[in-house]
């Protein structure tokens, strides 16, 4: 299995984090690594997600940048791909 690392910027809404989760579950993504702060003026929510699975990461963030609350995706591997909402 490959890990994968994706920064996520979302707006903070409370069924966010739960359409995130569910989409990287439905793609066939297991998450290795959590971790979401809350920006000072408390609008948008940052997500550091690990993820790990055979298949391509892309296809993972091409479905997470189409949520309605996500604003952007970013693949953070050697060669940095970002797709925005």
């Amino acid at each position: 299995m490959t890990e994968h690392q994706l920064f996520i910027q979302t707006r903070s809404r409370s069924e966010v984090l739960e359409r995130l989760l569910r989409v990287v579950r439905h793609r066939g993504f297991q998450i290795c690594k959590m971790n979401m702060n809350q920006t000072a003026n408390g609008d948008n929510i940052s997500v550091y997600l690990t993820v790990a699975s055979e298949r391509p990461v892309n296809l993972l963030s091409t479905q997470l940048s189409k949520l309605v609350d996500i604003s952007s995706v970013e693949i953070l591997n050697h060669e940095s791909q970002q797709i925005r909402a």
